[in-house]
């Protein structure tokens, strides 16, 4: 009789490329709907990279891209691996919780009415 060892589940490796999951995606495009239906928004794009998947957010489709949200893995016991980037580079907002990241673009849908 052969026995076989088993090789050991590794739990914290990181796929060759990083993506959005189904319930990131349904967050995300929530308030992309959103923004899309106040007229602030009219395209996006996804790339999905080996160290992290973006987000890209655009006003107009030839322009750089208004917000881009980062999903990096690698960063995840550190700073947070979700973060929202605006149009200049800036760091507008990064945390553990996509919901609570996207919050900082529902503020930009919230006007004053005259």
């Amino acid at each position: 009789m052969t026995v076989q060892h088993a090789k050991p589940f590794r739990k914290n490796t990181i796929p060759i490329q990083v993506a959005f999951d189904r319930r990131e995606l349904s967050d995300i495009l929530s308030i992309y709907g959103r923004m899309v239906a106040a007229g602030e928004w009219r395209d996006y794009g996804i790339s999905c990279l080996s160290e992290l998947a973006v987000f890209s957010v655009f006003r107009r489709t030839a322009e750089n891209p208004l917000y881009r949200i980062e999903k990096r893995p690698k960063l995840r016991k550190k700073q947070g691996q979700y973060s929202v980037v605006g149009i200049d580079g800036q760091i507008l907002k990064r945390g553990h919780n996509l919901r609570s990241v996207l919050r900082v673009l529902e503020r930009k849908l919230i006007r004053a009415v005259d």
